[in-house]
């Protein structure tokens, strides 16, 4: 995991090295649990290669059991939020952890189509407060300065665990230990690591600093008064209402962006095993899972790279709003051009790498764009408003391009509509008002 870089401006020791403990006591585990829980939803992508043909499901069916995690996701992702802040960050991680775990060994057991169902919804009913209270959790301990950065580094964990997860799901979608199916290890074996680290967490992460004794009483002081000064200078700025949110021209126009670039986004992520599948087959590469997932295995860590590099180049500049325009339409473009027939697999290789890059690369400057558009307490609530219309787009892309699939769409037409969700996210950006750009202090 790359060193969290939070060199403070302030010259006493006692901030510093306050700040470089909360970092490496507290991103590398949870940096760990984003990449198991981004795998635990996102591997049934991955076992669909051999589950499919197993089970007898649709794509439509398919489609509509990956919509409906998101649908039990967005029951409990606010009072997983406010669970945090007002119980105890340990142990609602720990229920969390245990719950989605089983879940999504669970997925093992699905024989029919309402089990699938089923299962897929009480899995992201189980996972629902995980990445909201994360940021409630980071509030406790970051001081505003740091947190963006902290959050960066956490959200590194989604291509790794893509790219990790493909090449682990490769190998075990290739056994039959116990005459257990290929495809049932897959989700046994990576949902057991949630369920085991669910029965430490409450050990390995505090609450407050006020509870840390891995600091020091000068250090706890330190944290504690300037957590508690941000929050006042905070409240004193007023709040703004839910209706008044959504009143406001660029809260809008960054819900829309989310959803249109998340519709094509979780398509990437659900069905690239399946596009590669077919890619593979049309340009006589064969089109054995292994081989599937290896390819496809690659294509996610170009999505690692681009966190990294977005990340640093957006820091460099200090602009956010075409760097994730660049993105959306970067990955628009190359996701088109990769579907283009007639080409030979080296060159639909390195289109599907740009677009794993490019399909990475704008969310890390899009989360900052609430707070440079809007006031403190109205990016508060309209982050809010945002991330569930991020994770409302789960619930439609999949179903949709299901149905395409099975009313006999082609690949290259099926997927057209990802590029345009790509480009229409970017228009939306594009269309955001921003400020002029102020230097940023490279921290």
């Amino acid at each position: 995991m790359p060193s969290p870089d939070l060199t403070p401006d302030a010259p006493n020791t006692v901030a510093r090295s306050a700040r470089y403990k909360v970092a490496w006591r507290i991103l590398p585990l949870l940096f760990l649990l984003y990449i198991i829980a981004y795998l635990d939803r996102a591997n049934v992508g991955f076992a669909k290669l051999k589950m499919k043909d197993d089970l007898g499901l649709s794509e439509t069916v398919f489609g509509t059991g990956v919509a409906l995690f998101f649908i039990g996701y967005l029951f409990l992702e606010i009072p997983g939020a406010l669970l945090v802040e007002h119980w105890s960050a340990r142990k609602w991680f720990a229920r969390i952890l245990v719950s989605w775990g089983f879940c999504s060994m669970a997925m093992a057991l699905v024989e029919t189509p309402a089990q699938f169902y089923a299962v897929r919804f009480l899995l992201g009913l189980a996972e629902a407060g995980f990445f909201p209270g994360v940021i409630v959790y980071f509030t406790h301990w970051f001081p505003r300065k740091d947190r963006a950065r902290a959050m960066s580094v956490m959200l590194l964990g989604v291509p790794l665990s893509l790219a990790l997860g493909a090449r682990v799901s490769a190998v075990l979608l290739e056994q039959n230990w116990f005459d257990i199916k290929g495809w049932q290890w897959v989700f046994l074996v990576e949902g057991a690591p949630a369920v085991l680290l669910g029965a430490v967490v409450p050990f390995l992460l505090t609450d407050r600093p006020r509870n840390a004794k891995w600091l020091t009483p000068e250090e706890r002081d330190w944290l504690e008064n300037t957590l508690e000064a941000e929050r006042k200078a905070a409240s004193g700025t007023g709040t703004v209402s839910l209706k008044q949110a959504l009143r406001m021209r660029n809260v809008w126009l960054l819900a829309l962006a989310i959803l249109a670039t998340n519709i094509a986004g979780y398509v990437f992520v659900f069905w690239l095993a399946t596009m590669v599948e077919g890619l593979l087959a049309a340009t006589g590469r064969g089109s054995g899972a292994t081989n599937v997932l290896n390819w496809t295995g690659c294509v996610y860590l170009c999505g690692f790279v681009a966190v990294l590099v977005s990340g640093w180049s957006s820091d460099r500049t200090g602009d956010r709003k075409w760097h994730c325009v660049t993105g959306q339409v970067g990955a628009g473009v190359t996701f088109a051009l990769a579907l283009v027939p007639g080409q030979p697999w080296g060159a639909v290789f390195a289109w599907l790498c740009l677009a794993g890059f490019f399909s990475m690369f704008w969310f890390t400057p899009f989360w900052v764009l609430p707070t440079l558009t809007l006031t403190s307490s109205a990016a508060a609530v309209a982050i809010g408003v945002i991330n569930m219309c991020g994770n409302l787009a789960g619930a439609i892309g999949s179903p949709l391009l299901g149905a395409l699939r099975d009313a006999g769409f082609s690949d290259q037409a099926s997927m057209a509509f990802v590029t345009v969700c790509f480009t229409l996210g970017a228009v939306f950006v594009a269309l955001v008002r921003v400020a002029p750009p102020v230097e940023e202090p490279n921290d």
